[in-house]
């Protein structure tokens, strides 16, 4: 299985809480620019996995200005900063072998490293910036995940 595993885009730093920073432009342009590449990368997403946050699900309602998603999403408590890495790897191991092709994951700094680093077991959990994303294969076998590829926004524009 695909696991596509996406930070947020860029947020502002003032909120009433860090639930609901916002997106902001260029955070929009960002995940815009990103989900616009992925588009003639990936050909059906089976599911989609967001934290909770604003500025996630914001990032969410972008991709799909690009990417043919399915209907819905499954908004996970555990996908928030300092979320479970643990029950995440337990689920995706799951939606593997339920057969499952490609799963998008919307979530946080430091989670969305330390998923990287717990699904491949030859890997250091990687930064991401704002709006990046990495590519594993998950085998559902025996649920050891290899890191594919990694890009940035600021990657895909040096290469304009």
């Amino acid at each position: 299985m695909q696991v596509l595993i996406m930070r947020h885009g860029d947020a502002a730093l003032e909120a009433a809480s860090d639930a609901e920073r916002p997106l902001t432009v260029r955070g929009r342009d960002e995940s815009h620019l990103m989900a616009s590449w992925l588009s003639s990368k990936i050909i059906d997403t089976d599911r989609v996995l967001v934290s909770p946050y604003l500025r996630a699900r914001q990032t969410l309602d972008v991709v799909r200005e690009e990417l043919v998603l399915p209907d819905g999403e499954e908004t996970l408590p555990e996908l928030t900063p300092g979320g479970d890495v643990a029950m995440i790897c337990c689920y995706l191991q799951a939606l593997a072998n339920e057969g499952l092709g490609t799963v998008l994951v919307i979530s946080h700094l430091p989670l969305v490293g330390y998923l990287v680093a717990d699904l491949c077991p030859t890997e250091q959990a990687p930064m991401f910036a704002t709006s990046a994303v990495a590519c594993v294969e998950l085998d559902p076998a025996d649920g050891n995940g290899v890191l594919n590829w990694q890009i940035s926004p600021a990657q895909l524009l040096a290469k304009v």
